[in-house]
């Protein structure tokens, strides 16, 4: 029987292991180097740091960053996230508790209703809470002051902000995919402050395998960790972790399961491609979103995937990794009749 607890240790570990200050964080080199000069800026007028926006690819360390810029402004953080903030009332409510210099860090801010958006532009430029109080001809509208406070929002689909929102951030920050060096520094600091035993060779096997993400690189090291524990003698090496991954599915490029279900439909019942998304979800019994958000991006990184106006194409390079013959391309057919030819000849 799973203990009740096992959720809540698991999230205490995942907080353990997150970095708490930015020279802690590995990679994002350009971030963090325009990150400091904001921040160091802010405390040295005595102000409140501006309006922050993150975005990138899931799992590359938004939330993680906004409780770095919390601790380094030495300031409280209020977590939301966007699908929570049904209505406007919510949004209010969350407003009028905040104190001067908080941070309010809502993720997946794309999600935001309309309705809270208009609520949300007033309290971001002027920090001010307008409320209708009343119905009908006797309805007044009375603004409330709010402390000033900082919204970090962060999104994995930038596209799906509404301009005026987007417009409302005064700092707007991309996350790259990480090289291996740096997630190779982060498990071995995992394994470190965990006090398990891992050798160079273990560190880069798992690095290796981690699609350039921290949180897929630290839910590898800990199954490889517990696979240590139970098949080895509690070292990880390059050939533990080499085990441990191959039978968790993940191959040496850090395909998945269902990245290899998303390659072998379009190339074995597609015929390669083109094909859309819709179809490729349905084939594979997933939804959309998820093979455009998770697996999507690491095969276009990889250069296994094209996506062009008709869907999505499997290129040379899918062939190859599944040891599947790529499908030669047919020759195009003369516009010239044989006499033609003869007579251009």
């Amino acid at each position: 029987m799973v203990s009740p607890n096992a959720k809540a240790e698991e999230q205490a570990l995942d907080a353990a292991l997150r970095p708490k200050r930015l020279d802690e964080l590995e990679g994002q080199d350009r971030l963090r180097d325009n990150l400091r000069i904001l921040i160091e800026a802010a405390r040295a007028r005595g102000e409140v740091l501006d309006h922050i926006l993150l975005y990138g690819p899931p799992g590359l360390g938004k939330t993680t960053l906004a409780h770095i810029i919390a601790n380094e402004m030495g300031t409280n953080i209020k977590i939301t996230a966007g699908p929570a903030i049904e209505r406007a009332g919510d949004l209010a409510a969350i407003l009028t508790n905040l104190r001067q210099g908080d941070i309010l860090f809502i993720d997946e801010i794309h999600r935001l209703g309309r309705a809270v958006e208009e609520v949300l532009y007033p309290a971001m430029e002027d920090f001010a809470l307008d409320i209708v109080i009343g119905k009908g001809p006797a309805a007044r509208s009375i603004r409330l002051k709010l402390p000033r406070f900082t919204v970090i929002g962060a999104t994995t689909r930038l596209a799906l902000l509404t301009a005026p929102l987007r417009a409302r951030f005064g700092a707007v920050y991309r996350f790259d995919f990480y090289d291996q060096a740096a997630l190779e520094s982060i498990v071995r600091r995992a394994a470190r402050l965990l006090n398990v035993p891992i050798t160079d060779d273990g560190a880069a096997e798992i690095a290796r395998r981690a699609r350039g993400t921290p949180r897929v690189a630290l839910r590898l090291f800990r199954r490889v960790r517990d696979y240590a524990e139970v098949r080895a003698n509690g070292e990880i090496t390059a050939e533990v972790a080499d085990q441990a991954l191959r039978l968790l599915e993940v191959d040496e490029l850090g395909l998945d399961y269902l990245d290899h279900k998303v390659l072998d439909a379009l190339i074995h019942k597609f015929g390669g491609g083109p094909v859309g998304l819709e179809t490729i979800a349905a084939a594979v019994s997933e939804e959309p979103d998820t093979i455009m958000d998770v697996v999507e991006p690491y095969l276009l990184q990889l250069g296994f995937l094209d996506r062009t106006p008709r869907g999505r194409v499997a290129t040379r390079r899918a062939y190859e990794h599944l040891g599947v013959p790529y499908p030669e391309q047919p020759e195009q057919p003369s516009l010239l009749s044989p006499s033609e030819g003869d007579a251009s000849s």
